[in-house]
């Protein structure tokens, strides 16, 4: 379990690669060296330098789920923007790598002991905050303990809950002690709330500042509007080749399209795709289309009626249309959905599980079980949510009706949703983005006493498995208890799940990648400004 010497030869390889420093021999001669064979070290090189970087440039980006109430404490972040924003001008342990594999950020390597009960991460020694201050272990412990603790009110509190100790080992590495097995730890450290900030003289996390260690120095801010960055000159890591970055935070989803195609900005977050094959008939724009796990969600608080009765539930699970949804909502850019949070995009998928149909006729039987024929229940929404959001809420309103149900759809504003709207309203939609591994998507929203357990359900058989298949480092057994955890979510559960969208986004042509793009959040990961540039 250890992110390898040769690893990180073969990443300051492809970025000699990209540079265009290396030769092609040279190159081949050391990736072979490092273990990899030659038909994988010519793909590595033809991914490599056929994209050469350039420095430069204002990049100007029009950046969807801007709030006014967005702020700079990462135990709080929840929307788009702080996400984007974070992975801008902070830093974390690990990264999810362009090719979905975990890679070193302030790490250089992590190993554990065989039970996984402890993991060491190495410092890189470069690293350095905007102020100039180097990053130490003492950042680290102060940034991470941050979300531990009774009075912890993160929402990754319930992420780091096996953490029983922190220690500086003195030699620039810190190491986790953990209180029962997790073969998932390092996977989890690039969870958005987990960034490395800079620690205070007693020990705490000085979140307030907004100084970091990430690609750019944050120069301006006002949130719901703008921010703007300049390049961070001492970053340790790759890339971060515009001389400035620039979020521009606009939530009307045509205004933010529009903005793309006159050139007003560089790039776009969450296109409409009822535009796509437009916008790909436009010489001008590249639409990126990215397979994901991330998901949308519509849960129900299981502790307010009608809620509280599993044959509501379960009606409600069986009078949406998934099918159609995707096909006249995302056009196609999208995976079905099967009412439990484990997408077929993540490890341990149960892809034995039955797929759940439409079905009015049986969702009435529940309602009549129920005792609640005609049910009219409402639901929240807002464009901001994710493309189509208001639609989908209106055509499964729709569905409903044919088996007596009447939901009426409440268009909610896109400012202050997060705050106001989600964990709050009864039934509402919400987009989550992709997690890894089921494990930190189930930590977060579905353990009975996690912060974000949006549809407040606890189910003790669940939670029981869960730690199991944390501390389970047999694949098989593991499998099977995901496969148990997604039955008991599917069909007790609070949580309708039409659909895992597409990631999709735009950018101006002369906006170049290196041609793979992370599948963990929006635009690259929300690593876009590091790792993209301009051509001309």
């Amino acid at each position: 379990m250890t992110y390898t010497r040769d690893q990180v030869v073969l990443d300051r390889l492809a970025q000699a690669a990209r540079q265009g420093s290396i030769s092609r021999r040279s190159f081949m001669n050391a990736a072979i060296a490092a273990g990899v064979t030659a038909s994988a070290a010519t793909g590595l090189w033809t991914t490599s330098a056929k994209a050469m970087p350039k420095r430069g440039g204002t990049y100007r980006v029009a950046q969807h789920d801007g709030n006014t109430s967005d702020q700079h404490d990462p135990g709080k972040y929840q929307s788009n923007y702080e996400i984007s924003m974070t992975h801008t001008f902070r830093s974390y342990l690990t990264m999810i790598n362009a090719d979905g594999t975990l890679g070193g950020d302030l790490a250089t390597d992590w190993s554990a002991t065989p039970d996984a009960r402890e993991w060491t991460f190495k410092l890189n020694s470069a690293a350095t905050f905007h102020s100039g201050a180097k990053v130490t272990a003492t950042d680290v412990l102060a940034s991470m303990n941050h979300h531990r603790g009774e009075q912890s009110t993160s929402a990754a509190k319930s992420l780091l809950e096996s953490v029983e100790d922190i220690v500086d080992n003195g030699d620039g590495s810190v190491t986790f002690k953990l209180g029962a097995p997790n073969a998932d730890l390092p996977w989890i450290m690039p969870d958005y709330h987990l960034p490395i900030v800079p620690a205070n003289a007693d020990g705490t996390a000085n979140w307030q500042s907004g100084d970091g260690s990430g690609p750019y120095r944050l120069v301006e801010n006002e949130f719901g509007v703008s921010s703007r960055f300049v390049r961070h000159e001492g970053w340790h890591g790759e890339g971060a080749y515009f001389d400035e970055v620039v979020f521009l935070a606009i939530n009307d989803p045509n205004a933010r399209q529009t903005a793309l195609v006159t050139g007003d900005v560089d790039a776009c977050s969450l296109l409409e795709n009822k535009t796509l094959a437009l916008l790909g008939r436009d010489p001008n724009i590249e639409v990126d289309n990215i397979s994901s796990a991330q998901c949308i969600t519509m849960p129900m608080h299981v502790d307010v009626a009608p809620f509280d009765n599993n044959d509501v539930r379960m009606a409600l699970k069986l009078s949406i249309n998934r099918e159609e949804l995707i096909e006249k909502i995302t056009f196609g850019a999208a995976t079905i959905g099967n009412d439990f949070h484990h997408s077929p995009a993540m490890p341990y998928f149960p892809s034995e599980i039955p797929q759940r149909e439409y079905d009015p006729d049986k969702a009435k039987w529940h309602l009549q079980q129920a005792g609640m024929e005609n049910l009219e229940v409402s639901f929240s929404t807002a464009d901001s949510i994710t493309t189509g959001a208001v639609d989908a809420a209106i055509l499964y309103a729709e569905h409903a009706k044919a088996a007596g149900i009447t939901i009426n759809v409440v268009r909610e504003p896109n400012d202050g949703y997060w705050s106001d709207v989600w964990l709050v309203k009864p039934w509402c939609m919400v987009t989550w983005g992709a997690r890894p591994t089921p494990d930190v998507m189930y930590t977060l929203a579905y353990k009975d006493d996690a912060a974000w357990n949006e549809s407040h359900w606890k189910n003790p058989e669940f939670n029981k498995l869960l730690l199991q298949a944390k501390a389970e480092l047999d694949d098989a057994k593991r499998a099977q208890m995901y496969h148990d955890m997604g039955m008991l979510a599917r069909d007790d559960g609070g949580t309708v799940i039409p659909y895992f969208p597409n990631f999709v986004y735009g950018r101006r042509s002369n906006v170049k990648h290196v041609g793979q793009l992370s599948p963990a959040w929006q635009m690259d990961g929300y690593r876009h400004a590091s790792r993209w540039w301009f051509d001309g």
